[in-house]
């Protein structure tokens, strides 16, 4: 029988299948479709301190096999999080959830973290120092690794739970920022967001999406990922979770190999909102296809 358990920073999850921040609402949305329970966890929509109603539309743009967005955070704020979402959640999930978190000083993290570790249903705190999609915040913290360490360290001093340190593809070095996370306290890191993109309408002659450029995700960026998270895992000592263009079986197979303990998967929930549930169902025939009896053992195997 296949073995898919693994261990993510002393929790264990029953599978490594977990739906990405910003694609997967808080959960209780998809509960409506399945029993969200078969997933590992799931990291819920990235919270900030206060509500935010993100960037101006449009939005969203297509791409050949991927999509650009410009969300821009749109959130009600921790407090509503805390009081509206997370009870509704509780009713349908009965395992920890990843909180997703932003800022736009190390102190709105810190705030943010602080109360959201304080939630019995939180497990892990996912600190997104990656967004591409807001001004004065996000990605500014993770392409220096200084600032990357500041917030990290805000984060440990006010939280007991795990905290996994989300990295920006956008940078020369990714693996010199996780190693700078790593030591400031980070328990894991999870890589990566999205790439910095943008699409131009031939009519209008101008950017698609208001915010002119946004995050690009989809299969397209995978290759992309599962070098960084390579890179990474051959660079810490702390658990990584891979992210970027996961959309089958085989592909969280190649991302456990290149070091991921687990796997988020992010565009493809938008594509098909049974994403998440059809991997982990197609991951016992391809752990026999491939001669795995148990996923905690291919870890890091093509390091």
């Amino acid at each position: 029988m296949a073995e898919m358990k693994v261990n993510l920073c002393g929790i264990e999850l029953d599978n490594p299948v977990i739906p990405a921040s910003g694609t997967f609402g808080y959960g209780w949305e998809f509960a409506e479709l399945y029993d969200i329970n078969i997933l590992g966890t799931f990291s819920f929509k990235g919270t900030t301190a206060a509500a935010r109603f993100g960037n101006p539309t449009p939005r969203i743009a297509e791409c050949t096999s991927g999509m650009i967005n410009a969300v821009g955070l749109q959130n009600p704020g921790v407090d509503r999080v805390i009081d509206t979402e997370l009870p509704k959640l509780e009713k349908c999930f009965h395992k920890k959830v990843m909180a997703n978190v932003s800022g736009f000083s190390a102190e709105d993290y810190a705030y943010t973290c602080s109360r959201l570790d304080k939630c019995d249903i939180v497990g892990w705190l996912e600190v997104n120092v990656s967004c591409p999609n807001v001004h004065g915040g996000g990605m500014s913290f993770g392409t220096d690794p200084k600032a990357a360490a500041t917030v990290t360290k805000a984060v440990k001093a006010v939280t007991k739970k795990p905290v996994i340190v989300k990295l920006s593809p956008n940078v020369t070095d990714i693996a010199e920022i996780a190693k700078s996370c790593e030591a400031a306290g980070a328990d894991g890191i999870s890589l990566i967001n999205t790439l910095l993109g943008m699409r131009i309408d031939l009519k209008k002659r101008r950017p698609v999406i208001a915010n002119k450029m946004g995050g690009f995700s989809g299969s397209a960026i995978f290759p992309v990922a599962l070098r960084m998270v390579y890179q990474v895992a051959g660079a810490v000592s702390v658990p990584v979770v891979g992210i970027g263009g996961v959309s089958s079986a085989e592909d969280v197979l190649e991302m456990m190999l290149a070091g991921a303990t687990a796997v988020e998967v992010g565009a493809a929930n938008l594509v098909n909102p049974y994403a998440c549930r059809d991997i982990i169902e197609e991951l016992p025939n391809a752990m026999e296809k491939y001669g795995i009896k148990s996923l905690s053992e291919i870890i890091g195997g093509a390091l």
